[in-house]
């Protein structure tokens, strides 16, 4: 008991450890928040894109000298309205235009960012550095997540029949269209949070792997929610702790662990479980009848 104690009290005794605990387990939390909506209306591709696309509006934030969050936050919110008027006037699949638009966003911003003289280091916008993360940082992810988190509690039973049936929510009087662009600003911001944590690469994991777990373990949305948080903060927190002791890349560690956690869920889970012997696994239709909270 004291060897695991002293395990985990010997990163916090470090300030930037600290930090770097704080800020994941609030990027994991509302993270897997949205994950939930995405996984449920079948847009993981969506986080994908955003998160690909805000590399170009983080390097013209630094060639005009505005915070770098601005800067992700227009390109990403701008991938996700192109996405959707692409889809609204062409015939193309939205899951093609979403490959389209980010991969295109993405080469433009790694071409301007080899044309430009920066000390800003690519691996830490790719991948993040949590470690490095300073006072003003941890204030600014707690405000934007903070505000995404409460937004997302206060319209989640919205949100929910937005994702689940469009149609239903408009005809008793929901502002479908609203909600819909609300939806990619919040994503957006989530993205934007994320970035000092796990970059713009590994942030899609942090999107999908807790609201992917919690499926394979409730019918109930409503259960969903707490249970994908939880799975979230629980990985953020021991995949810091482990990138100190193996001396590893924090967020990769992180994402590495929710990986591990979705994959006990699928094997193990007591509903939808693979190695679930001698019982009757349940079928896909369970969700729809269980995910009205």
């Amino acid at each position: 008991m004291s060897a695991v104690l002293d395990w985990v009290m010997l990163p916090l005794a470090y300030p930037f450890m600290q930090r770097a605990l704080l800020v994941s387990v609030m990027v994991a939390a509302v993270c897997a928040v949205l994950s939930c909506y995405l996984v449920l209306k079948g847009w993981s591709l969506m986080g994908d894109a955003i998160s690909h696309a805000v590399l170009p509006g983080i390097v013209l934030a630094y060639l005009l000298h505005l915070p770098l969050a601005v800067g992700a936050f227009a390109a990403g919110l701008s991938c996700a309205l192109f996405t959707g008027y692409l889809k609204a006037n062409s015939r193309i699949k939205e899951d093609t235009v979403m490959g389209i638009v980010f991969s295109g966003m993405f080469g433009l911003g790694l071409v301007i960012f080899t044309k430009v003289e920066t000390d800003q280091h690519l691996l830490h916008i790719l991948f993040g550095n949590v470690l490095g993360v300073s006072a003003g940082d941890l204030i600014e992810t707690a405000v934007v997540a903070g505000g995404v988190l409460l937004v997302v509690l206060v319209k989640w039973r919205d949100l929910l029949l937005y994702c689940f049936d469009p149609n239903h929510a408009r005809s008793i009087g929901l502002p479908v269209r609203t909600l819909h662009y609300g939806f990619l600003v919040l994503l957006s911001l989530a993205i934007v949070a994320s970035l000092k944590t796990v970059g713009i690469i590994l942030v899609i994991a942090m999107l999908i792997a807790p609201g992917a777990t919690a499926f394979l373990l409730t019918r109930s949305f409503g259960r969903m929610l707490p249970i994908a948080a939880a799975s979230a903060t629980i990985s953020a927190a021991f995949g810091t702790l482990v990138s100190f002791h193996i001396d590893g890349a924090t967020g990769a560690c992180i994402v590495l662990t929710q990986a591990l956690l979705f994959v006990l869920a699928f094997l193990f889970s007591p509903r939808r479980g693979i190695l679930q012997f001698g019982k009757e696994r349940e079928g896909p239709r369970d969700w729809a009848d269980g995910s009205r909270a």
